[in-house]
């Protein structure tokens, strides 16, 4: 027990001196299972994980879905999604801002990163809302959060981690994240309306657009509405595997690029030289957290947590309650790649002794996890914002974040109460 203390004890010192998670995770793993078992056991578990994680036939859902993302995002497809929201909420007050809520989870549904959602909105939406008079924290309040989307409506690359981590469904986890999803967005907006009626003068109403350029808006969106029916329901009715899924994915982004733009080199070379990249780092991130998790496992880490737990007589909705808050907690210090890593595979085993099911619960850690996005100090969306919009401070974007982690504390505990948000459309399948 005290080598696992001791190795999470040094996995935060290494991550809180600037070091990437993974490499803090891969170093501490091996050299605890070294001390526990020996190194010639040590270094044979890292060159076995290694191998497997790069011939895992299940893992190539990753890139694909990345560079699927990376390949829409050369279109410009996000521009369409603003202006489609836009005209239809932009003439209400705080109507941009709502318009903003619903192009993110458009552009989620395509992306699955929270980070890239939050930079791409904000380049399109902020000059137009602060051109209409908003006022910053609620223009980048409103895109902060609703760039968390981007890692719970599917695909979502959390999900996958999370999925390769527990051996759970990925599919029924990408079906899984749509009602939540789309909680999320209604949530959201009440949010905004909520401010914006207390404080008028924060989103003045925009320009009022005729029905029939609406449609015309419309119109020019089908190619997401498309690649996302296809995608997402092809694994509904069961067409095809998630990594499939992804394949026909990464296809039809790369052909509406051809179509759109024509033949661009340039394009599809930076989108896979950026799918390459955040592959990598994904990669490293699994390995790191493969061997800490081993280390963690011969420690009897998972053991003693378990008999602990089982001597507290928790219920599955109070220890739901202890783990939240703790993610919570972890929210303000690591970014949600880092906490999933770090605490699925021991919190798992858990979980799945108190009888919680696996897909509800990994859609509440996601969206716990969406949480430490948007909170301070750690924010990972906030100073996203922040080195795009230079002119505005982080503390104006904490503060216009502030309703919608108000929001999140109403969904965590309608997801809580009430798991058939979650659980539903998986159970039809």
């Amino acid at each position: 027990m005290l080598e696992t203390v001791l190795g999470f004890v040094a996995v935060l010192a290494l991550a809180l001196a600037g070091m990437q998670i993974g490499f803090a995770l891969f170093i501490v793993g091996l050299v605890g299972f070294s001390i526990v078992i020996g190194w010639s056991p040590a270094l044979a578990m890292v060159g076995q994980i290694s191998w497997e994680s790069a011939q895992n036939y299940g893992f190539s859902v990753l890139p694909l879905f990345i560079l699927m993302g990376n390949i829409l995002n050369k279109a410009r497809l996000s521009n369409e999604l603003y202006e489609a929201s836009n005209a239809f909420l932009g003439h209400k007050r705080g109507g941009l801002a709502m318009a903003t809520i619903v192009a993110c989870g458009g552009f989620s549904a395509i992306c699955g990163s929270s980070l890239a959602t939050a930079a791409t909105m904000g380049k399109v939406s902020i000059p137009s809302m602060r051109r209409f008079g908003y006022a910053d924290s609620l223009a980048a309040g409103s895109v902060a959060a609703g760039g968390t989307l981007g890692i719970l409506i599917p695909p979502s690359s959390v999900f996958v981690i999370y999925g390769i981590l527990t051996q759970t469904d990925i599919g029924k986890l990408f079906v899984a994240g749509i009602l939540p999803g789309i909680l999320t967005i209604f949530l959201y907006c009440v949010a905004i309306w909520v401010v914006v009626t207390i404080k008028p003068s924060l989103g003045p109403p925009g320009e009022y657009v005729p029905w029939p350029q609406r449609w015309r808006t419309v119109s020019r969106i089908w190619a997401v509405a498309t690649l996302f029916l296809i995608v997402v329901g092809g694994l509904y009715v069961g067409a095809f595997t998630p990594t499939e899924a992804a394949g026909v994915g990464a296809f039809g982004s790369y052909i509406f690029l051809v179509i759109r733009m024509g033949w661009s080199w340039s394009a599809l070379r930076s989108a896979t030289l950026e799918t390459a990249r955040a592959t990598t780092a994904i990669f490293a991130m699994l390995i790191g957290a493969f061997v800490f998790s081993n280390f963690i496992n011969v420690a009897g880490m998972s053991t003693l947590l378990g008999e602990w737990v089982r001597g507290m007589n928790l219920g599955p909705i109070e220890l739901l309650t202890v783990i939240i808050i703790f993610y919570l907690f972890m929210g303000c210090i690591f970014e949600s790649m880092s906490m999933i890593l770090l605490t699925v595979p021991i919190l798992f085993p858990i979980v799945l002794q108190a009888g919680i099911d696996p897909i509800w619960f990994g859609v509440i850690v996601v969206v716990v996890c969406e949480v430490g996005l948007i909170t301070p100090p750690v924010g990972m969306n906030v100073y996203v914002l922040k080195g795009v919009f230079k002119d505005i401070e982080s503390a104006t974007i904490f503060k216009g974040v502030f309703p919608f982690i108000g929001a999140d504390c109403v969904r965590i505990i309608l997801l809580v109460m009430f798991p058939a948000i979650s659980l539903w459309l998986p159970t039809l399948i």
